[in-house]
């Protein structure tokens, strides 16, 4: 096996967001207009006020920040989490902007256009992140339009050598409901297909957040009163199938599931023979967060979070450390990494 070559400063980044064992564990909160509708629900539209989000996001990092390995933040929202942010605690920024035109075919990507990677290295950050919906299915000229903008975005990281993260969404054109049993049953092909095409070279993604293959709440066994869409033995072979399918560190992010799912999710992976380097949790770690603020303000989320939101990340943790894989596994190792400098001249 080749080496393969990683620029110094990369390599740190990467050292950075990850803990010990070089696994990202990581905390993510930057929703931007979800979080304004969930803070809206917690508090009640008429005492709502901007400034809540702003100190919810900062209450959060502030207090989680100590056991993760890294946080993602959006700067819109969370320009306070982003200072009282742990030291030791790696920062990824959101380079996207949320959503996408309706309007346009294609749910197309738009990077923030008052931002550059080089500015999100200014404002602290290890790394970029952006999320891009992707239909292995849509029209060519669909498709080749998201491929041209992940090319630019991975040949912006490198020329000043900054990891990206890439965090693909499936959906489709006709079964618009991504929850439902019939999305089920498409979803791990297109999950799949998706990681096939992200995980080459000509795209230098650094670390692919990717969705599980399936809708875990239709699996033999973690269905509850849901319908069963997947037995177990298939499940695992999705979950084995799209880790294969990855030359890259990949991490899983939660989706909005309940934290108990969450945490099913992971191990079922694991067990699975999922090579996964970590995780991006949200909601299924603070969402409850937001209703324990709305109830008692900034020292009702302060007392849930050094408790339940605690106890939410060192399960995490605890998970990780039995099944997850250091980043520098898709390599081959540390000793299969070769470390190089680059001069960034002025």
């Amino acid at each position: 096996m080749s080496k393969k070559r990683i620029s110094r400063r990369k390599f740190n980044c990467m050292q950075q967001l990850s803990n010990h064992d070089g696994v990202i564990a990581a905390l993510a909160i930057d929703q931007r207009g979800s979080m304004v509708k969930m803070m809206e629900s917690a508090v009640g539209k008429e005492r709502y006020h901007v400034d809540m989000v702003y100190e919810f996001k900062e209450l959060v990092s502030q207090e989680l920040t100590k056991y993760v390995s890294a946080i993602l933040l959006d700067e819109e929202y969370g320009f306070k989490g982003m200072n009282a942010k742990n030291a030791n605690s790696g920062l990824i920024l959101s380079y996207e902007k949320t959503g996408y035109d309706v309007n346009t075919p294609g749910r197309l990507p738009e990077l923030l256009p008052e931002e550059s990677i080089q500015r999100l290295i200014k404002k602290g950050a290890d790394a970029a992140k952006v999320l891009v919906y992707y239909n292995p299915d849509d029209p060519k000229d669909i498709l080749d339009k998201k491929h041209a903008f992940l090319e630019r975005l991975g040949e912006e990281a490198r020329a000043v050598d900054l990891p990206v993260f890439v965090e693909p969404i499936v959906y489709d054109n006709e079964i618009i409901d991504d929850k439902s049993p019939e999305f089920a049953k498409i979803k791990p092909r297109k999950v799949i297909k998706t990681i096939e095409e992200f995980t080459k070279k000509a795209y230098h993604i650094d670390v692919l957040k990717v969705e599980v293959p399936v809708l875990f709440k239709y699996v033999a066994g973690f269905n509850d009163n849901n319908p069963i869409v997947y037995s177990q033995k298939d499940a695992a072979n999705y979950f084995k199938e799209a880790s294969d399918a990855t030359t890259r560190p990949f991490i899983y992010l939660s989706a909005g599931v309940p934290t108990k799912t969450f945490h099913e999710e992971l191990i079922f992976a694991g067990q699975s023979g999922a090579k996964y380097s970590g995780i991006l949790g949200g909601r299924a770690t603070w969402f409850d967060g937001v209703a324990a603020y709305g109830k008692g303000g900034k020292a009702g989320l302060l007392e849930w979070l050094d408790s339940v939101g605690r106890d939410n990340v060192e399960h995490l943790n605890k998970i990780l450390t039995q099944y997850a894989h250091p980043w520098y596994h898709a390599y081959g190792g540390l000793d299969n990494i070769e470390v190089f400098d680059i001069n960034l001249a002025d």
